[in-house]
């Protein structure tokens, strides 16, 4: 599959996967809108990659999906297992998830995926934290609030935000550099 087919390809793989699981399928929906209006953060042969794995960061919560319960892992190895390896890592390590995977004790299964990092890992994960979860544009602060208020203080998802705060902090902000100076 040529690269510039990608975000359709994706699209077609989350609407299958999301559609039914509500806002959701609206916060998808949206970070990908909000991937594509950051795309010049990234170099122009990665924009492809970025729109299409805004689309696809969140299809390990579809129920076929879930064996882990960790929705980046989950995620994937489903976009693995359709040939796209690049993308599987951008959805694996999407959005603070190497804390999560701590917090889960689920750190060799992350590590089967190659990191990506960088501006593309970073737009992805801004489009991700300034999206919130029924689509709504809201900025970082907002973001961390909402889920932190969604999760218990026991609960890996509260805890692994809590620690990666600083990190997905620094993310937004590099993101916003390189859009400041294009």
């Amino acid at each position: 599959m040529q690269p510039a087919e990608l975000p359709s390809w994706a699209e077609q793989q989350a609407a299958a996967l999301l559609t039914d699981l509500g806002d959701r399928w609206s916060h998808v929906q949206a970070v990908a809108t909000q991937a594509r209006r950051v795309g010049a953060a990234v170099a122009p042969e990665d924009r492809p990659y970025l729109i299409a794995a805004a689309w696809l960061h969140d299809v390990g919560y579809a129920t076929p999906l879930n064996q882990l319960g960790f929705h980046p892992v989950d995620g994937a190895r489903y976009v693995r297992q359709q040939g796209q390896e690049r993308l599987a890592s951008l959805v694996a390590y999407h959005s603070g998830a190497r804390f999560e995977a701590e917090e889960r004790g689920l750190v060799e299964e992350l590590a089967e995926f190659e990191p990506e990092d960088g501006p593309l890992l970073d737009a992805l994960t801004y489009a991700d934290m300034t999206t919130g979860p029924a689509g709504q544009r809201v900025d970082l602060e907002e973001r961390i609030a909402e889920i932190l208020e969604r999760y218990p203080p026991d609960d890996p998802v509260h805890r692994a935000v809590s620690r990666s705060y600083p990190l997905l902090r620094e993310t937004v902000e590099r993101t916003l550099a390189r859009l400041g100076s294009v």
